[in-house]
């Protein structure tokens, strides 16, 4: 039997949260927040107006949400809490406001999302969240760069890095800060030859033919649909989870796609094993669960989209799991698919007609000019790639050049 030691004094309890006072009367303009201060939503975005424990009646809280009402409906920081949009969580916040009305108006993809919030997260929890902007010196962005350094490889600093300036430029272009953030010379990216060493150690960012056919053959659906429509029109994770019915015609062959992060048209031919395996998909496709989703033309056995809007990616994740049982290794994943569509649709010597089906816009003149692209070269980049893809005996012979037999 286990003795009880009266003498040990109980643990204190914690002290009791305080109700939140009532509402002054039915028209007072503020609520009691469960945070303990006054609050009040003004475009979508909470302000917050002093301590309803020192304020039981919001006599405080009302003068000033009167004296800033003003620059608050007109989206302006008020003059009076310079203070307040000084520091690091203000800074965040606002950045990420603005960046979650590009998103939701589709001019921002779920994924540069995500990467947003998270670099706001690095830098509260590296510098604090109450930190003041005018306190954040050039040592620290230099200490900070050191520990994201030793995390994370060359590539990943420096995308990190730029996020991070992303966010601080904002506060100097609408003026959170008085002048431009002073990063020193220890916060910079890393450079290019870096970068080249680091790309060289990893090895190439593509499939080969061999690797991609065991995992058509292996993968069952949706996921064979989607790994031919990867290597035949050079299409991303987030393209495919969001592929419209209507952006397919299977009869004729083809497919008409915008693509979603550059708004660039795409219209590319479509092989015999890629129109099969979505006819294959399509019958069986489950019922969506959201109207939203109807017009998909991949949705998950729950009805649901392929495109999430966390870190968990069920493209990236199902690939990676047969990845695994084939036993392909690599620090590659099912977007390094369009690496092979870039490289191998590059060998038909067209680049125009390959840029045309990747999305891509290389800033020419040339290209703000050009309307159209035959659909003879499109189909020519496209039966290269199928050829390298499916013809083993050809695969490994050379390309032929003009004046070379």
């Amino acid at each position: 039997m286990t003795e009880i030691n009266s003498t040990v004094a109980p643990a204190p309890r914690k002290p009791r949260k305080a109700d939140p006072p009532k509402k002054p009367h039915k028209d007072f303009p503020l609520f009691p927040n469960g945070n303990g201060q006054w609050c009040k939503k003004v475009l979508g975005r909470p302000h917050y107006f002093g301590k309803w424990q020192d304020d039981p009646k919001g006599i405080r809280a009302l003068d000033r949400w009167l004296a800033e009402k003003d620059d608050l409906l007109a989206g302006r920081v008020p003059r009076g809490r310079k203070t307040e949009a000084a520091v690091l969580h203000f800074l965040c916040n606002s950045f990420l406001n603005a960046k979650r009305a590009l998103r939701d108006g589709g001019e921002l993809s779920p994924y540069t999302w995500d990467s947003y919030e998270a670099i706001c997260r690095e830098l509260t929890a590296a510098f604090g969240r109450d930190r003041l902007l005018t306190d954040i010196l050039p040592e620290d962005f230099e200490k900070l760069r050191e520990t994201w350094a030793a995390k994370w490889g060359p590539v990943r600093l420096g995308s990190e890095i730029n996020r991070a300036r992303v966010v601080f430029n904002y506060g100097y272009k609408n003026g959170l800060l008085d002048k431009p953030m002073r990063y020193g010379e220890g916060f910079k990216r890393p450079s290019k030859k870096t970068l080249r060493l680091n790309k060289a150690a990893a090895g190439p960012k593509m499939f080969e033919a061999d690797e991609l056919r065991a995992m058509i053959d292996a993968a069952t659906q949706p996921m064979k649909a989607m790994l031919l429509l990867a290597i035949n029109a050079g299409l991303g994770n987030h393209d495919i989870a969001m592929l419209p019915e209507s952006a397919l015609d299977l009869k004729a062959g083809w497919m008409t796609y915008p693509r979603r992060k550059t708004g660039i048209n795409r219209r590319c031919p479509l092989w015999p094993e890629t129109i099969k395996a979505l006819q294959g998909w399509l019958v069986d496709r489950p019922a969506p669960a959201d109207e939203a989703n109807a017009g998909l033309v991949f949705l998950t056995v729950r009805g649901n989209s392929w495109a999430k809007d966390s870190a968990d990616r069920p493209i990236t994740h199902e690939c990676r799991k047969l990845l695994n049982k084939l036993k392909i290794n690599g620090s590659r994943n099912f977007y390094a698919i369009r690496h092979s569509f870039e490289t191998i649709g590059g060998d038909s010597r067209d680049q125009v007609a390959v840029n045309a089906i990747m999305g891509h816009d290389d800033g020419s003149m040339a290209s703000t000019y050009r309307e159209r692209i035959e659909d003879d070269r499109l189909q020519a980049v496209v039966a290269h790639v199928r050829a390298w893809l499916f013809d083993k005996k050809k695969k490994n012979a050379a390309p032929k050049r003009l004046g070379i037999k």
